[in-house]
C-alpha cells in the first residue's frame, strides 16, 4: 500500500486523538476521575501518533506474516516509549511514567505487559484499522484532505512547542501560582501555566516527582559532534569491515560530500544519550548494553530502510542473501553487530570522544561547531535532493526548473552509482 505525506499525517493525528481516548477511559476506569491525558495540551498523546506511522511506513510488508509483524510492532513502540520517557526525564528531571512495580520492566519507562499490548494494538492497526480509516479519509477531495494535514499539523507542532515551554520555565514561572500575582500583564500566562501544571500532574503523577538522580543534559553543541564524529566512525568500520568481508574496497556514505554515514551518526547520538546509565544513576553492565543495543539497533535499521525506500524510492542495503533476514532490512547477524557496538562505543569509544570533543571546543571555539554543523546540514540537504531527482531521473521525469537542472549536472548517475553502490530501485 502507498502512502501519501497527507495520509500519514493525518493517521498520525487521528492515531494521536484515538491513543488520549484510550489513556483516558482506562484512568477512569482506574478511579482517577476524568483526567486529560498526553504530554500536550490538545487531546493528543502524540506517542502513539509517532509510533503508528512509524510502524505504517516500516512493516507494511510483514502484514503477510503475523508472528514478525507482532514482534516488530510491539518492539517498536516499546523502543518509541522508552525513549520517549528518557528524553522528557533528561529534558525536565521528571518521571512521566513508571511501571517499576510491574515485572519485566526497563527501567521503569517499559515493560512486558504493555509491550505485548503494544504488539497487539499495532497488529490490529496495520492489519485493519489503517486500511478503514484510509478508507474514511478518502471519501473527502484531495484538497481538503491536504487542507486538513496542513492546518492539524500545524496545530500539532504549536501544540508541542507550547508545552516544551511552559515546562521549560517549570521550575520558577509556575512557582507560587496560588498567591496573588503582582503583574497584570502576566496573569493569562500564569492561568494558563497554572492550568497545564494541574493537567499534566492529574495525568502523570510521577512528573511531579524529581528523578531519583539527573542525568546531565546534552548540548547542541554535543549533539553535532557526536553526529559527525559517529558519522564518520560508522563509515570507516563499514568501509574496512567490506574489504575484509567481500574483498573490495566499497562506498558506504550516506552523503555526497565525504564519508559519512548518518545512520550510524544518529545512532551513536541516541546512543549517547540514552544507554550508558539506568534510570537511578547507575551505570549499564555490557550484557545489558549489549542487549538493548541488539533489539534497539535491529529496530532502528529495519525502520532506516524502510523510511529511505519510502522517501528516496530506493534501497539502500539488502541483506535477503544473509541468513536469519527480515524482509531483507535487517539480519541477525548485524543485529548482534549493533550489540556488540553499544558495548564498544559506551564503555571504550564514547569516554574519549567526549573528551576529545570538550578538547576541540576549547581550543578551537565555537566558530567551528557552528561551520561543521552549518556543512552537515548542506551535505544532508544536498544529498536528499540528489537522491529525490536520481529516482525522478529514473522514472523518465525531464528537468522542471534550474534546481533539477544542477543536480543533473553535478549529481549524474555515474556519481551516485559510486556514492551509493548497493542502491537498488524499488
Amino acid at each position: 500500500m502507498e502512502f501519501l505525506w497527507y495520509d500519514l499525517a493525518l493517521l498520525y493525528m487521528l492515531y494521536s486523538f484515538l491513543g488520549w481516548i484510550g489513556e483516558t477511559l482506562v484512568s477512569i476506569a482506574r478511579g482517577r476521575g476524568f483526567v486529560k491525558r498526553g504530554f500536550a495540551a490538545g487531546p493528543f498523546c502524540y506517542v502513539y501518533g509517532f509510533a503508528a506511522v512509524i510502524m505504517t511506513i516500516g512493516f507494511a510488508d510483514l502484514r503477510s506474516s503475523l508472528l514478525f509483524l507482532f514482534v516488530g510492532c510491539a518492539l517498536t513502540s516499546t523502543m518509541v516509549e522508552w525513549t520517549a520517557a528518557k528524553i522528557l526525564e533528561r529534558l525536565h528531571h521528571r518521571t512521566w511514567w513508571d511501571y517499576s512495580h510491574h515485572r519485566f520492566n526497563i527501567d521503569g519507562y517499559v515493560c512486558l505487559p504493555y509491550s505485548l499490548l503494544w504488539g497487539v494494538l499495532g497488529c490490529i492497526a496495520l492489519l485493519w484499522g489503517n486500511q478503514l480509516l484510509l478508507s474514511l479519509f478518502h471519501l473527502l477531495p484531495v484538497w481538503l484532505m491536504k487542507t486538513l494535514a496542513w492546518v492539524l499539523g500545524v496545530l500539532a507542532v504549536l501544540d508541542q512547542l507550547g508545552s516544551v515551554a511552559i515546562l521549560a520555565h517549570h521550575p520558577t514561572r509556575l512557582e507560587g501560582l496560588n498567591r496573588e500575582l503582582e503583574s497584570r500583564s502576566r496573569n493569562l500566562y500564569d492561568r494558563i501555566s497554572q492550568w497545564m501544571e494541574h493537567r499534566i500532574e492529574g495525568a502523570y503523577p510521577h512528573v511531579a516527582e524529581k528523578a531519583a538522580r539527573a542525568e546531565t543534559g546534552m548540548s547542541l553543541s554535543d549533539v553535532v559532534w557526536l553526529f559527525t564524529v559517529g558519522s564518520l566512525a560508522g563509515d570507516i568500520v563499514e568501509t574496512i569491515f567490506c574489504r575484509l568481508s567481500a574483498g573490495i574496497w566499497m562506498s558506504r556514505s550516506s552523503l555526497v560530500w565525504g564519508p559519512f554515514s548518518v545512520v550510524w551518526g544518529a545512532a551513536l547520538v541516541m546512543a549517547s544519550a540514552l544507554l550508558p546509565r539506568k534510570k537511578d544513576g547507575t551505570e549499564r553492565t555490557s550484557s545489558e548494553l549489549f542487549v538493548l543495543g541488539t533489539v534497539m539497533g535491529g529496530a532502528y535499521e529495519y525502520i532506516c530502510s524502510a523510511l529511505g525506500e519510502l522517501v528516496f524510492g530506493v534501497v539502500f542495503w539488502d541483506y535477503s542473501k544473509i541468513p536469519f533476514n527480515l524482509g531483507g532490512r535487517i539480519n541477525l547477524l548485524y543485529c548482534f553487530f549493533w550489540g556488540f557496538a553499544a558495548v564498544a562505543w559506551v564503555k571504550l569509544c564514547y569516554p574519549y570522544v567526549s573528551r576529545g570533543i570538550d578538547w576541540i571546543r576549547r581550543h578551537a571555539g565555537r566558530w567551528l561547531t557552528v561551520v561543521v554543523g552549518v556543512f552537515m546540514v548542506v551535505n544532508m540537504c544536498i544529498s536528499a535532493l540528489a537522491l529525490i531527482r536520481s529516482d525522478a531521473r529514473g522514472n523518465g521525469v525531464p528537468p522542471a526548473n534550474s534546481l533539477d537542472l544542477f543536480l543533473d549536472e553535478h549529481f549524474p548517475d555515474e556519481r551516485m552509482a559510486q556514492v551509493y553502490p548497493n542502491m537498488i530501485d524499488r
